[in-house]
């Protein structure tokens, strides 16, 4: 059973390996994973990811590869090398693209005797509300094009979905599989604004919701003391999770109650 402070990811949205290092180590005692994202692997490369590893750190490769299959299944195989606990593809890709690099990364960590990472695929982005999928031509609600590409993903052999917390409920119900992971962005504190991101929910609230795993960036590192901002946001985690059984028994006992 996971903790509250392995639950958090920190977003290492930074521009120099450096400081990225640093707040690694001035974070690593205090939370579950980094993510390593477009910005800080375009500016440090693959090596910034196998110093954090070194180290004793989690990755969470956030570089969403979208492309043909082969392609996308050689950046899986290579992701593995790297030694990351998750990386991330998106599953607009299509199932195929899914299926094969599942599969690669599945037959490099057997043959290479390395730590299998968990892929998960992106569903649609935090930042992208009603109004922007009609400006790509989807005409569906943003919930449904979610829950369909979560249970594509899962039909792939993915292990789970980066997803708006606001959707975590109904790919629940849609993905009936314990073990499914969600990976939820788009957090922050209980009273922090939301910046640029749309669809977005606090880190209780997300928990409460069902998600295994929150992203969070600007909260941390803007803040004055990120270390305090972390574990203030662990604080809130730990408080949702020990609400979260009795929560449960209350359903439990009103569906009792309606049945007798």
């Amino acid at each position: 059973m996971s903790t509250a402070k392995d639950k958090l990811i920190v977003a290492l949205d930074v521009d120099d390996a450096n400081r990225a290092l640093e707040l690694c180590d001035a974070l690593r005692e205090s939370v579950g994973m980094f993510k390593v994202g477009m910005q800080l692997f375009t500016a440090a490369g693959p090596e910034v990811v196998r110093q954090i590893v070194a180290r004793g750190g989690r990755v969470f490769l956030d570089l969403k590869y979208h492309d043909i299959p082969n392609t996308v299944a050689m950046a899986g195989v290579e992701a593995t090398r790297l030694g990351v606990s998750i990386f991330n593809v998106h599953a607009s890709g299509g199932g195929e693209m899914m299926k094969r690099v599942a599969e690669a990364v599945a037959e490099t960590a057997q043959r290479e005797n390395l730590g299998k990472p968990r892929v998960i695929a992106v569903t649609v982005l935090t930042s992208i509300d009603q109004q922007t999928l009609q400006q790509i031509g989807i005409a569906a609600e943003a919930e449904s094009v979610v829950t369909r590409l979560a249970f594509l993903a899962k039909q792939s052999g993915l292990d789970g979905v980066v997803a708006s917390a606001q959707e975590i409920r109904t790919i629940r119900d849609a993905v009936l599989h314990p073990d499914f992971l969600i990976v939820t962005p788009g957090i922050r504190g209980a009273h922090a604004p939301s910046d640029d991101q749309r669809r977005t929910m606090s880190a209780g609230d997300a928990v409460k919701a069902g998600a295994d795993y929150l992203v969070i960036g600007r909260p941390i590192l803007a803040a004055p003391d990120p270390i305090d901002a972390a574990r203030r946001i662990v604080e809130e985690i730990a408080a949702a999770l020990e609400a979260e059984p009795q929560a449960a028994d209350l359903a439990e006992q009103s569906h009792a109650q309606s049945v007798y």
